[in-house]
């Protein structure tokens, strides 16, 4: 931390507002979402709302990030209203069409450009669910990423945060700085005043494009939003032909060979082995197949 601040970063995403009405229209090819309201992620607002507390009893820095079109100006303004520091929104016409994979391409090259101390954004989309693209930018990053935090305690080159395990258990980790967090919507976001409200009209936002992030153009959008090819695939079933069951056979034995579905059983047989024994006859496999050298 510098200075003994706290420096932080929050991701706020726009969600498409799942309460009726809402007119989606097609047009020839394309789809237009005219009539498509938009607001703030809840649960990005709750992870401002956690940086927020942290700037009011720590004395941190908060500094909010847009990934997109100039209506999330309004976005990064509530955000101001309720007492961010600094706004900065990144768009360009060559990120239209990207994956969740091309934004974490966005999202990691920023978070090494402002070198932030923390990364905050929200556990799920609203109406999405979970997005990748915040904890894929922290592994591409070498960040360690806790992601269904519900609580928040740093320290001194390191952070503890309380989340949510299984079957409603609650699991405390620790994390080195910097690091990625990902909340759950537990603060209940705070209502700015009037007087803050339009006092954020007149607040600066930075407008951040692709040539200040020094990324080429065929890692973002349409052209970077295709996942790596996976290597192995699983394995499909091997069809056989499916003959007319011979009427000499008795009923259940021609149900059988129906109802089989010209999947041909697999073979196979189950090696009771040792750990040792278990793990040497594995490797032998993998080189048979070329999987190892």
């Amino acid at each position: 931390m510098h200075n003994n601040k706290l420096d932080i970063l929050v991701l706020l995403r726009e969600t498409s507002d799942p309460r009726p009405p809402a007119r989606v229209t097609v047009r020839g090819a394309a789809i237009s979402d005219r009539g498509l309201r938009r607001l703030p992620n809840p649960a990005d607002l709750a992870a401002l709302e956690e940086a927020l507390h942290l700037r009011d009893t720590l004395g941190a820095r908060v500094t909010v990030l847009a990934i997109g079109p100039e209506r999330l100006d309004d976005t990064l303004r509530l955000a101001f209203s309720m007492g961010a520091d600094r706004g900065i929104r990144f768009w360009d016409h060559g990120a239209e069409g990207g994956d969740s994979m091309a934004e974490a391409r966005i999202l990691a090259r920023i978070v090494k450009i402002l070198v932030p101390d923390v990364l905050f954004t929200g556990n799920r989309m609203l109406d999405l669910g979970d997005d990748p693209a915040a904890a894929m930018a922290a592994a591409a990053n070498g960040m360690p990423c806790i992601s269904a935090a519900v609580s928040f305690t740093p320290g001194k080159g390191s952070v503890q945060a309380e989340r949510k395990s299984d079957r409603g258990a609650r699991q405390v980790v620790t994390a080195p700085l910097p690091c990625t967090v990902l909340f759950e919507e537990v603060r209940e976001p705070r209502y700015p005043t009037v007087e803050a409200v339009v006092g954020a009209l007149d607040l600066p936002i930075e407008t951040w494009d692709l040539s200040q992030l020094g990324l080429p153009f065929w890692e973002i959008g349409a052209s970077g939003a295709y996942l790596a090819e996976a290597g192995f695939g699983v394995p499909r079933p091997d069809p056989v032909r499916v003959v007319t069951p011979d009427p000499k056979l008795p009923a259940f034995e021609r149900i059988l060979s129906l109802l089989s579905g010209g999947i041909k059983a697999r073979e196979g047989k189950v090696n009771q082995l040792s750990i040792d024994d278990t793990v040497s006859n594995l490797l032998r496999i993998f080189r048979e197949e070329g999987l190892t050298t």
